[in-house]
């Protein structure tokens, strides 16, 4: 049975009802806030190790909630599936690069929830592998442990989504994937983003990553690859 804590955010009581109900009966610990305030407050007092979190609510609205967690230190790594009836591009997106992990639109399948919810701790609880190597690729290191990126020594700020973007194409420089692999690797094949997202995430590296950032090259027609330097 599984044993993580999570914590359902939403203004909606029938709706925090039902999502209760099914993760209790997969053996979760469940807590519920309504509001974004309360959200804020619970994470502090006992760190979740996932967030299902509404986008309209009141107060503080879920995107703020989900900026703040991942600006906190000790919730910085909790997965964020954002849970909304908001389904425009724009908005996914706009939560994707805030750092949730994950978006499902209302209405939706209590086991597709699910399915997401197993993934997006499968993807947490992997244990340490190559995958932590330092990587040195001239001006860049790439420090998984410490989840930090320098140029040229000085240290780049990247939301959780860009940072495992670069680290994947970094482990195999040259190596062509296309956005399709890009998501498997990232976050799980349960996972149905738009090759936008990817386009989003990708341009926004290149920009904070100045001048080495013309190494993160469009291969037309296929995909994305980091230059070999």
């Amino acid at each position: 049975m599984a044993q993580a804590n999570i914590l359902v955010v939403d203004d909606e009581e029938n709706l925090l009802k039902l999502i209760r109900y099914n993760l209790a009966k997969e053996g979760y610990t469940v807590s519920c806030a309504r509001s974004g305030e309360e959200a804020l407050a619970a994470s502090k007092s006992q760190v979740p190790d996932l967030v299902i979190l509404d986008v309209m609510l009141p107060g503080i609205d879920g995107f703020d909630v989900c900026k703040s967690l991942k600006h906190e230190p000790r919730t910085a790594n909790i997965p964020v599936i954002i849970l909304t009836a908001r389904d425009q591009e724009g908005d996914i997106v706009a939560g994707l690069e805030l750092g949730a992990d994950d978006y499902v639109t209302k209405p939706f399948s209590p086991r597709v929830l699910l399915a997401r919810v197993k993934a997006a701790l499968r993807r947490r609880s992997r244990p340490p592998e190559a995958h932590t190597a330092v990587l040195r690729l001239r001006d860049i290191v790439i420090h998984p442990g410490r989840h930090e990126v320098t140029v040229k020594g000085k240290s780049v700020e990247l939301t959780p989504m860009e940072f495992r973007i670069l680290h994947h194409l970094a482990r195999s420089p040259g190596w062509v994937f296309t956005r399709e692999q890009i998501i498997d690797e990232i976050r799980g094949e349960e996972y149905p983003v738009t090759d936008r997202s990817i386009d989003v995430h990708v341009a926004a590296l290149r920009k904070k990553l100045g001048s080495f950032g013309k190494n993160l090259e469009t291969v037309h027609g296929v995909g994305y690859r980091l230059k070999e330097v």
